[in-house]
């Protein structure tokens, strides 16, 4: 075995201009489409409720199996979690997390063949929704391990010998994490700094991750980290599999954060780790691969935990605003507090349906779900906070009180603001926000850039762009035609979705749309053509038209199948008509304002906010903010902080 060099005292990091950053992105991505895909066809135009209806059914031994977990799971949590606990004490007891390995829960996704439970998805997701109504925070370790952690990619990448060596031990004993992100690099990958170098049979690992999930208490880590280019090593940046406990691994501070305050989330410093080559996950230069296609199906995961605050919060909003009374009568029937619950309880119902659909799909695995799974995310962590807030607003004061306040002065303790805090961190975890805009509206153009990306790309030749050229007038010669009229404009058309009420007319309405959808998302990229990219208040207001639509499709789909099985059809037909009443609002505000907006003038504000030209804005307040850098360092090297990991046995 060779020496390795000392590591360098300040290493430079990664320098990477905005277009090197962009093809790394994009060389990570999935390009082929293999399968069909309903949220894809929607942004071109095209909808498919075929892909979608009659909506997809479990399997009758999955069902028996998932019911079993989830009366097993449900006594626990109600037995053996004391949520106010954990937000007290910020800290998941351990008898508790020893408690969810003996009931199997580390391993719910893991095959039975590993030890495992081997759930579907669409029970995971129900088993995440339950736990993470008791404890957001054990929702959150439950999911960081399965959803991101060691099990999944291992399940889509690994070898048969990783397989057999840590599947087994996640799901029993052995909790995960995931560890991409670092102190100076978020959705920015190229910028990734953390080294494995290949020495002999090992690399070694240098550099300092953040925010890790898990990490404090993890036994096993998912590292991607950057391997140099070299003779007999292409290089890139690659996925490995650490054992937590390895000479070199520091977990540097637990952080603290507003919600989640039971998380273990750690600063995690790799000095001179040794990691044997078998524990590379896939090929060289795969890893940021593998992270994305981990979560095309991970990502269903935070918005099954948001229906169940989202079901949390209608129970809530029920009970105190039929105990409540203002002006002679419950304040749920004054309409201003009526129009917050009848969105809590719309969205509800359509956010548990695209969760669901969505999973259904994943585990038949007939389509591609990787927008509708963004989707889902994107969608569900921001409706989901509205929620939380709204709720909030309706207990008024008491919303604003902690749980505690209001046990220690006799009320019933209702952790409203825990809720909201808790949520918060959705609209940002596996993706932003906005992130979740521009990864969607890379996908939904897909095809666009398929026939006529050359056409903009600067570095392409005449001869390319000619070629480019032609392909695409084929291509548009095609489809354009078919955005001018639809079975949209039909009267009859989806009748059997009329039972009393008539959901008909929200789907024909989703048909129209979509057509109009994709007129729109032609003539920017017409008009901005290579600057299309830089639109990002535009994309943005495209891809949440679209997840409008599918929350829509997805809500009446599901009606019509618990109407089909008598369970609640009346009422579901009622929630469904009403969310897409409520989604019609919001979808044709949103096409006023792909036209009709500040961005131009917000960028000249952003400039001279930069510029400090508004500096005496800022006059008359005094920053209570600490002493420090922006950014800390990340130098790799040996660790200067005690090791604060916790493995629970």
């Amino acid at each position: 075995m060779s020496a390795v060099p000392e590591t360098p005292a300040a290493p430079s990091r990664p320098t990477v201009t905005e277009r090197e950053a962009r093809q790394v992105a994009e060389a990570a991505r999935e390009q082929d489409w293999r399968k069909p895909s309903f949220a894809k066809e929607l942004f071109l135009g095209r909808f498919r409720l075929d892909l979608i209806h009659p909506h997809p059914l479990p399997d009758g031994e999955d069902v028996r199996r998932g019911e079993e977990f989830l009366s097993r799971l449900r006594d626990f949590c109600e037995t053996k979690v004391d949520g106010a606990l954990i937000e007290r004490e910020a800290r998941i007891p351990d008898e508790v997390i020893n408690g969810l390995k003996e009931l199997g829960a580390l391993g719910m996704k893991i095959d039975t063949k590993y030890g495992g439970l081997g759930l579907t998805q669409v029970y995971y997701n129900k088993a995440l929704a339950l736990v993470g109504s008791a404890s957001p925070a054990i929702g959150a370790l439950l999911s960081a391990h399965q959803s991101i952690g060691v099990p999944q990619p291992l399940k889509i990448f690994g070898t048969r010998e990783q397989k057999e060596t840590f599947l087994p031990r996640c799901a029993r004993t052995d909790i995960s994490a995931f560890l991409l992100t670092e102190p100076d690099v978020g959705s920015d990958p190229a910028r990734l700094a953390t080294t494995a170098v290949p020495d002999g049979d090992d690399y070694v690992l240098d550099g300092v991750k953040l925010w890790t999930t898990n990490g404090v208490v993890a036994d096993l880590l998912v590292v991607m980290a950057r391997v140099p280019r070299s003779e007999g090593h292409r290089g890139g940046i690659t996925a490995f599999v650490v054992e937590a406990d390895s000479e070199g691994v520091t977990v540097e501070n637990r952080n603290a954060f507003m919600g989640l305050r039971g998380l273990e989330n750690g600063v995690t410093r790799f000095h001179r780790v040794r990691v044997p080559a078998s524990h590379r996950i896939g090929e060289e230069g795969q890893g940021l691969k593998i992270a994305l296609t981990t979560l095309n199906t991970g990502r269903l995961s935070l918005p099954a935990m948001c229906v169940g605050a989202g079901k949390w919060c209608l129970k809530i909003a029920r009970e105190w605003s039929a105990e409540r009374e203002q002006w002679g009568k419950p304040v749920a029937l004054h309409e201003a507090v009526g129009s917050k619950i009848a969105f809590i309880a719309a969205t509800t119902f359509a956010l548990e349906a695209v969760v669901d659909l969505s999973s259904q799909m994943a585990d038949e695995n007939r389509n591609d779900i990787r927008i509708e799974a963004a989707l889902a995310k994107l969608y569900g962590s921001e409706m989901a906070w509205l929620m939380a807030d709204e709720l909030v607003q309706i207990r008024g004061g008491r919303g604003f009180e902690t749980a505690d306040s209001l046990r220690a002065r006799g009320e019933r303790a209702v952790p409203a603001e825990q809720m909201l805090r808790d949520l918060r961190i959705n609209r940002i975890f596996e993706g932003s926000t906005e992130i979740m805009h521009l990864l969607i509206a890379r996908e939904a153009v897909d095809a666009h850039l398929s026939v006529a990306g050359d056409l903009i790309d600067p570095d392409k030749t005449l001869g390319d762009k000619a070629r480019a050229g032609a392909s695409a007038g084929a291509f548009y010669a095609r489809w354009l035609p078919k955005l001018v009229a639809g079975p949209g404009q039909l009267p009859g058309t989806y009748g059997e979705f009329k039972h009393g009420i008539d959901l008909s007319p929200h789907l024909r309405y989703v048909e129209r749309t979509s057509r109009k959808l994709a007129r729109s998302t032609f003539y920017a990229m017409s008009r901005w053509q290579g600057r299309m990219e830089t639109k990002q208040g535009f994309l943005g207001r495209i891809v949440d038209i679209g997840a409008e639509l599918f929350a829509m499709s997805a809500a009446c789909v599901r009606a019509e199948l618990l109407r089909g099985r008598g369970d609640h059809g009346r009422e579901a037909y009622q929630l469904a008509d009403a969310f897409c009443r409520q989604a019609r609002l919001r979808v044709e505000e949103l096409f006023g304002r792909l036209w009709s907006n500040t961005d131009d003038l917000d960028r000249k504000v952003v400039k001279n906010v930069l510029g400090g030209s508004y500096t005496w804005l800022e006059d008359g307040v005094i920053d209570p903010s600490g002493e420090g850098p922006w950014i800390a360092d990340a130098t790799p090297g040996p660790p200067a902080r005690d090791n604060v990991r916790r493995p629970i046995r």
